[in-house]
């Protein structure tokens, strides 16, 4: 007996006490889980700060500060109430209906409390307020007032109320025209007290804005409702529930269905998917005793460690059947007379499973040891997200193994031992060598002797597109929802149809038609302008980026105008206002179009002058001196990240001023600068890992058979895999992003799984004096059967996420199924050519006789 099967040997001879202790093991293991921190560090980047943008970025806010407000001090944030008509928003009715809804949310000891003495702000108060001849009228009052008016007279305070530049038509959409009587909706604002001005205060705002979602679902004429956290946790809930009962039991449904279809054995369903569900909660659990932050873990790690240890399981069990088949068969060649239940136990049900972890024992050890490498390498990722996902998926690994060598063959054993005593008969097939499936398994073999070089250089040639695709793949920085849920997926039978949020359209039409009621929340960009600031040449530059700016859709406009705040939007402001700063402007503007066109650095001393905190915000003074301009750019709240990118791209790029260069800051630019740094540093680790990978297996197959090309040529096949993934993004529009950046890295982890299982076959059988034919045939057969069973459910339980309504769940999905079926292919129909090109050129008889000999039945030529 050799020291590799001695571990195996005790899990088998002393099943029940290693049952026992793994179930001790797995609730301390699993205890940690409480533990657990789930919060993801999406941004946790320490890399953001070595890009040009996010160094610009790091210059505005020391150089211009972060609020971009026009005040500051009061720590409250509006609570916004959005009012729908069908008919007309700005009607007597509804008017008076907005007040009275105030005047019953007032009511309510929540929003009181909350509001303090500040009052509601909508369009319906200030129009009130005009007809009471007060603006200091109480509630009570402005219903009066507009009870009262009439319908001429009320048509001429809502339009003399909102006009032209009134700051009132914020409350109004976008596409509302200054100085009518009619809109589609408004909205109303409660200034509650902040979250961030202490806990009291965040639950007094709770209590309140539960209040107001509560009311506006009571509301029956125009339409009320909010978005705030409790609509957000409502849509949340309901989201979450569909993919409770739409993804998960398609994603169970499939893993369950494919393994019965590998192991046709109901108990052998049960014990694999007890593994399948330990293996998760270790990972968890061993996340939550060490303190690392599970994050995104929560989201890959399942899905990833399910599909690994499926594969784990499906070799164990399909290795034992083999061993229990070449036992018996072995029985019967030598004549043996015993009946099958006068044969001693141990041979029967402890001696194949011992014989069967032994002999995968190696490859599952350099699967674990190779995944665990390429995990890894992220460890030195610049993002907290991706290093904490490696080392989560990596736990999971480990996990895997030691559950699928230890408490699954016991528990596999104890089960087999009590209904074969009860006289089931628990000996089956292995699926490679079913009837249906040993042809097609053997194909790849077939293919090999026959044209095996022909193979070689087909598939080196569509590993070398795919490699070159790499350049023309879409790079986005994260894929968002631009569109609704797909018809096809709304029209699918019964429960399996997704259904659309009215939280969802609700978000849409506000995102399209306002912006953020709270000024610190309005999604916004910047243009950073330096080099000689001084010159007309530079406020030119400033007027063209506003011209610019308004031709972009994703730039937020009101009433066909976009509200940039820049150095000419607050000289024009602050000239409205001041007598001697607008005389300063006039004589530096010569031709009367509002541009200063000379002395422009005089312009800048009279606007410090008239309104020093207004001109910090866009002109930056140090030394006495003026270094650059800054110009606010409002962003659509529908606006894609990927839309912002573009839109502050043309932007910048519209300036064309000598001496004065433009750079675009903003959540576009900056993701796009962190998504190209990313996506070097995945290119870099890519390369790292392979190269870690083939020198592993290089020196473990050297060590392992006596032949180190063996490993050059297991490790060939993940790098055509990792090639081929590359072009299948390419032919399928799967962009290039930071989730798909970093499941590319893990393709190593996952294809090396299946080369290693094939290859490590393949010297098995070598070692066992097959010819190269045979052993070639066995192990794509025998082993190959596992592994099409591995790649079924893994591609069945992702598939179901092809159903989810997000693109980047959907990429997510599509890319794992690609990635794990050209694992699959290239082993079986790939991997074989090689090993036959290997064996004509190679050290097969360094395998056959410096290898140490593993122990069992000879399988047959």
């Amino acid at each position: 007996m050799s020291r590799l099967d001695r571990p195996f040997r005790f899990v088998t001879e002393h099943n029940l006490v290693v049952l026992l202790l793994m179930l001790l093991v797995t609730g301390g293991v699993v205890a940690g889980i409480g533990q657990l921190e789930t919060q993801s560090r999406m941004n946790g980047s320490s890399a953001v700060g070595d890009t040009e943008v996010a160094q610009k970025l790091d210059y505005i806010r020391a150089n211009y500060g972060t609020n971009d407000s026009e005040s500051n001090g009061t720590a409250v944030s509006p609570a916004p109430v959005y009012v729908r008509s069908d008919d007309n928003a700005l009607s007597k009715a509804a008017l008076l209906d907005s007040l009275e809804f105030q005047q019953r949310a007032l009511e309510n000891e929540s929003v009181a409390a909350a509001l303090g003495d500040r009052e509601p702000t909508g369009v319906a108060n200030l129009v009130a307020k005009r007809l009471a001849g007060s603006s200091d009228a109480a509630l009570d009052d402005q219903i009066a007032a507009l009870e009262s008016s009439s319908a001429s007279e009320l048509e001429r305070v809502v339009e003399e109320t909102l006009a032209e530049g009134s700051q009132a038509t914020a409350l109004l959409p976008s596409d509302y025209e200054p100085g009518t009587a009619t809109a589609e909706s408004h909205r109303v604002l409660f200034r509650f007290e902040s979250a961030d001005a202490g806990d009291a205060a965040a639950e007094r705002r709770t209590a309140a804005t539960a209040a107001l979602y509560e009311a506006s679902q009571d509301r029956s004429g125009p339409e009320y409702f909010t978005l705030g956290e409790h609509a957000v946790a409502e849509s949340n809930a309901n989201y979450s529930q569909q993919m409770i009962e739409l993804i998960l039991p398609i994603a169970l449904l499939a893993i369950l269905s494919v393994l019965a279809f590998s192991y046709r054995d109901l108990v052998d369903v049960i014990v694999g998917f007890t593994g399948v569900v330990l293996s998760v909660l270790w990972m968890f659990g061993i996340l939550g005793w060490m303190g690392i932050p599970a994050g995104f873990t929560l989201i890959i790690g399942p899905v990833l460690i399910v599909g690994l240890s499926v594969d784990y399981g499906l070799h164990v069990f399909m290795r034992y059947r083999e061993e229990r088949e070449a036992r018996s068969a072995s029985a019967d060649r030598t004549g043996s007379e015993a009946t099958r239940e006068e044969r001693d136990e141990s041979e029967e049900i402890r001696e194949p499973m011992a014989r069967g972890l032994s002999s995968v024992a190696v490859a599952l050890s350099l699967v674990t040891l190779t995944a665990a490498v390429g995990f890894m390498s992220n460890v030195t990722n610049e993002f907290a997200l991706i290093r904490e996902l490696s080392i989560g998926i990596t736990l999971g690994v480990v996990s895997t193994f030691v559950v699928s060598l230890t408490l699954v063959p016991a528990l596999k054993i104890t089960v087999d031992r009590l209904l074969e005593r009860v006289g089931l008969d628990r000996r089956k097939q292995p699926l490679g060598e079913t009837r249906l499936l040993e042809p097609f398994l053997g194909s790849g073999v077939r293919l090999a002797k026959r044209a095996a070089p022909v193979v070689i250089v087909l598939a080196l040639v569509a590993g070398s597109a795919g490699a070159v695709a790499w350049t023309d793949l879409d790079r986005q920085s994260v894929q968002q929802n631009q569109n609704d849920v797909a018809d096809w997926k709304q029209n699918l039978p019964g429960p399996l149809a997704w259904e659309t949020s009215e939280f969802d359209s609700l978000a849409d039409y506000v995102d399209e038609h306002y912006r953020a009621a709270d000024e610190d929340a309005r999604s916004r960009s910047q243009v950073l302008l330096e080099g000689d600031v001084t010159s007309p040449a530079a406020l030119a530059a400033v007027e063209s980026i506003g011209d610019r700016a308004a031709e972009e859709p994703a730039v937020f406009q009101r009433s066909g105008s976009v509200p940039l705040r820049s150095p000419l939007s607050v000289v024009q402001s602050v000239a409205a206002e001041d007598d001697e700063f607008a005389s300063a402007l006039a004589e530096a503007d010569t031709d009367g179009d509002g541009v200063p066109d000379r002395n422009v650095e005089g312009v800048y001393d009279a606007l410090y002058a008239a309104a020093p905190e207004q001109a910090s915000q866009v002109v930056e003074r140090g030394g006495g001196e003026y270094r650059s301009l800054r110009v606010v750019v409002p962003i659509g709240g529908s606006a894609t990240i990927t839309g912002q990118a573009d839109a502050m791209r043309a932007v910048a790029g519209s300036v064309s001023a000598d001496g004065v260069d433009a750079t675009a800051v903003g959540v576009g630019t900056l993701n796009e600068a962190e998504l190209a740094q990313t996506t070097d540093s995945i290119l870099t680790t890519l390369v790292v890992a392979l190269a870690a990978v083939g020198l592993l297996l290089t020196l473990i197959y050297r060590f392992a058979t006596g032949s180190a090309t063996l490993g050059v040529v297991t490790a060939v096949p993940i790098v055509l895999v990792t090639a081929l993934v590359v072009g299948a993004m390419y032919l399928l529009a799967i962009p290039l992003t930071l989730l798909t950046s970093l499941l590319l890295s893990l393709v190593i982890g996952l294809g090396i799984d299946y080369n290693i299982h094939v290859s490590d076959r393949f010297a098995q059988e070598l070692e066992r004096g097959q010819t190269v034919t045979g052993a070639l045939r066995t192990a794509v057969t025998g082993t190959g059967g596992a592994l099409l069973g591995s790649t079924l459910t893994s591609v069945g339980a992702f598939s179901a996420l092809l159903l989810h309504p997000h693109p980047q769940i959907t990429s997510f999905g599509a890319l794992v199924v690609v990635a794990l079926s050209l694992s699959f292919v290239v082993a079986v129909f790939v991997l074989p050519s090689l090993l036959l090109v290997w064996a004509d050129y190679g050290s097969v008889d360094a395998v056959r006789s410096e290898s140490p000999a593993r122990d069992g039945p000879m399988a047959q030529d």
